[in-house]
């Protein structure tokens, strides 16, 4: 893992992003060379040239968006055959329209569907060897734990369902007087053995899990690992940098007062509103025709006195209401016993509501939220005050959340599922702490970015 911006990137998948640019860069000069094999090119270099950076930048944003280099990426969700299809065609209709506003960019059809076929047959040949090479026990980081409780047993299976670990354990340390969790045959040795461990198992990391905090630190073993290149680390920077969250623990007030972040500066505000507004105002642009498309639906089937929007309060920055704007999915009579968590195939959406939940369009109307500044484009995702004021007596640090404005997209939102009680809304908060405490423009981009998957994919919508 590398950290750009504060926000953690797999060093494993910046070099796959790098390694797949270059393919497709590569693939337009192949495909001008096939086109014309007998008979001299049209294009000068510099042309091709042209074309190929923005055939090659494209393709690497539309993959970025369809999730193919998130390092959270579940085998269950894969799909890597249909996410590149749908990414080729989204980057494909892109340099299309690039072609007709920008003429003197334009390329051959011809060279154009070669230099397609040959990204694609590239980007599968180059997955072939990530995979079958990278997740490689014995070329990921070798990582051994340091306790074997309940905090230890965590990282058991954190990322046991990725498409790539990023790291293996070797096993586990026990330490004092700590209640073990393990199963024996995982614990590896004792505190007194873990320099000859280190040596043995070829040790990279050593993760601090220590449940009793009465258990004395081996330091000066822990500073003979450190002064030989192995990296120590503690339980909370472990998950922040693996699983993109903060891990709500006993520790966390502690750590988090003592790390860094959780920094909103003028300048950050004042980017972050002009970004907000330039997306908005973008997608508006993009989206105006379904938006209209979509009110006219909902009057269809719920007839012409319906309301088309649905208008609610909502807890926003720094606690203070505001009414978020949507599209209507369910009957207008839906809370007539009060607010209600959204659960899965819910009786009280409509058969237009539960597409546009699907597709995402029901949340388009915010864009107005943004443009009058009660939102922002990205942010945790707003909460209603019926379920805030509980939350916070409940859930600590669920107030650090309104320290930022909510937003139509969010960490929380692409990393997690739709939260349908308490125990969602905990794991989601986990991830909502990461991005407030590491906001940075480049987490908005990765963001904005990773919607598109979201959208298509129709994760986490109910």
């Amino acid at each position: 893992m590398i950290r750009i911006f504060k926000h953690y990137i797999s060093s494993a998948y910046l070099w796959l992003i790098i390694a797949e640019w270059l393919i497709f860069y590569l693939s337009m000069f192949l495909g001008s060379d096939v086109r014309f094999i007998n008979v001299s090119s049209w294009y000068s270099d510099e042309h091709i040239v042209d074309a190929s950076i923005i055939f090659s930048s494209s393709l690497t944003l539309a993959c970025m968006g369809l999730g193919l280099y998130r390092r959270s990426l579940v085998w269950e969700d894969y799909n890597l055959v249909l996410r590149v299809c749908v990414s080729f065609a989204l980057a494909a209709a892109f340099i299309i329209s690039v072609y007709y506003l920008f003429p003197k960019y334009l390329i051959a059809r011809s060279v154009f569907i070669y230099a397609l076929v040959f990204a694609f047959l590239g980007m599968m040949l180059s997955r072939y060897f990530f995979y079958r090479y990278v997740s490689l026990n014995k070329i990921m980081r070798r990582v051994l734990v340091l306790g074997t409780g309940k905090r230890a047993k965590q990282l058991m299976t954190i990322n046991n369902e990725y498409v790539h670990k990023g790291f293996v354990l070797v096993g586990y340390i026990h330490v004092g007087e700590d209640k073990s969790h393990i199963d024996s045959d995982l614990v590896i040795g004792q505190t007194q053995d873990l320099r000859r461990i280190v040596d043995e198992y070829d040790v990279e990391e050593i993760v601090v899990a220590l449940d009793d905090k009465r258990n004395a630190l081996p330091l000066d073993k822990l500073l003979d690992c450190k002064t030989i290149g192995v990296h120590i680390i503690d339980l909370l920077s472990f998950y922040e940098r693996e699983q993109g969250l903060i891990l709500l623990d006993a520790d966390t007030l502690n750590w988090v007062v003592f790390s860094d972040g959780f920094e909103f500066s003028g300048v950050k505000s004042v980017t972050k509103r002009i970004i907000d507004l330039i997306a908005s105002l973008g997608l508006l642009a993009v989206t105006w025709p379904f938006m209209l498309l979509t009110a006219l639906a909902i009057l269809m089937e719920n007839g012409l006195k319906s309301p088309v929007l649905y208008k609610q309060i909502r807890v926003g920055e720094n606690n203070k209401l505001f009414t978020v704007i949507k599209f209507r999915s369910m009957c207008t009579n839906a809370e007539k016993n009060g607010a209600q968590w959204a659960q899965e195939n819910d009786d009280r959406v409509t058969r237009v509501g539960r597409f546009i939940r699907k597709c995402r369009i029901d949340e388009l109307p915010q864009i107005f939220n943004v443009l009058k500044g009660n939102m922002s484009f990205v942010g945790p995702r707003p909460e209603r005050p019926e379920f805030v004021e509980g939350f916070e007596k409940r859930i600590p640090f669920y107030a650090e959340r309104h320290r930022v404005k909510p937003g139509i997209t969010g960490w929380a939102q692409l990393c997690y599922p739709y939260a349908a009680d308490e125990e969602d809304t905990i794991n989601k908060l986990q991830y909502d702490l990461y991005y407030v405490k590491n906001y940075t423009l480049f987490l908005d981009i990765s963001i904005i970015l990773g919607t598109v998957e979201v959208i298509l994919w129709g994760r986490g919508a109910r």
